[in-house]
C-alpha cells in the first residue's frame, strides 16, 4: 500500500448530523460545553471540537472536558487540525483541512484507531481526500453563509451528486444548511450534513437538534 492509498478506520460513519463548534457563536451566559450537551441531549452522535484561536493548553483542556461530555452521551469526538490532542484525550478522530497534515500520514500515526474527516471544497479536493485515506468529508459551501466566505461562492447542492459519482466515502454537506433546506440536500446525494451556526446560533440548542434529527430520518 503507497502512502497515497491509505486504509480508512475499522470504526463506520454512523451518524447524519455532524457538530462542528465555535465558541464565539454562544450567548454569554452559556459556556461552549454547555451548549455541546444540550445538542448531545437532542441526539448528536458526533461533534468536531474546532477552535482554531485557543492556545495548545487551553485546547487541550476544552478537548478534556469535551472528551467526558461526548463520553456520557456515548458521542464520537473529532479534534479540528490537532492529532497531538486528538491522541491525548483519546477522541474518535480527527478533521483535516487543504493545509493540515494530510490523511496517509496521520494514519501512519494513529493506525485504525482514528476516524479521519476532511473539509473538501471541489471534487477534486474529494477525490484526493478518499486516495488519501479519509473516512468521510465535509464539503462545501453549499449555500452562502459568512463562516466560509473565504473558501469562494457557494457550490451549489448538486455539488453532492457529482462527488457521489466520484467518491464513495460519505458526504456531509455544509454551509447555510437550514431546516428547509434539508430535503434539497440529502436529496442530491448528501450521507448527511455538518452545522455550525445552525444549531450553536439557537435559542434552543436541544429543540432544534432533535428538529434537524427528525428531517434527516
Amino acid at each position: 500500500m503507497s502512502n497515497q492509498q491509505s486504509a480508512i478506520s475499522s470504526q463506520p460513519v454512523d451518524f447524519k448530523l455532524y457538530l462542528i463548534t465555535d465558541r464565539k457563536l454562544i450567548a454569554e451566559s452559556c459556556s461552549l460545553f454547555t451548549a455541546v450537551e444540550a445538542a448531545l441531549k437532542g441526539g448528536v452522535k458526533a461533534v468536531q471540537l474546532r477552535e482554531k484561536d485557543l492556545g495548545t493548553r487551553e485546547l487541550l483542556y476544552m478537548a478534556y472536558r469535551m472528551r467526558e461530555i461526548t463520553d456520557k452521551y456515548r458521542a464520537k469526538l473529532f479534534i479540528n487540525d490537532r492529532v497531538d490532542i486528538a491522541l491525548s484525550v483519546e477522541a474518535d478522530g480527527v478533521h483535516l483541512g487543504q493545509d493540515s497534515i494530510p490523511p496517509h500520514a496521520v494514519r501512519k500515526i494513529a493506525k485504525d484507531k482514528f476516524m479521519i474527516g476532511v473539509s473538501a471544497h471541489s471534487i477534486e479536493e474529494a477525490m484526493q481526500a478518499e486516495k488519501e485515506g479519509a473516512d468521510f468529508i465535509t464539503l462545501g459551501p453549499v449555500y452562502k453563509t459568512p463562516s466560509k466566505m473565504k473558501y469562494g461562492q457557494p457550490l451549489g447542492v448538486d455539488i453532492n451528486r457529482k462527488a457521489k459519482a466520484e467518491i464513495s466515502i460519505p458526504v456531509f454537506a455544509i454551509g447555510g444548511i437550514k431546516q428547509d433546506r434539508i430535503k434539497e440536500v440529502m436529496d442530491a446525494g448528501a450521507d448527511g450534513i455538518a452545522l455550525i451556526s445552525g444549531i450553536l446560533g439557537a435559542k434552543d440548542i436541544k429543540e432544534k437538534t432533535t428538529k434537524f434529527l427528525e428531517l434527516l430520518k
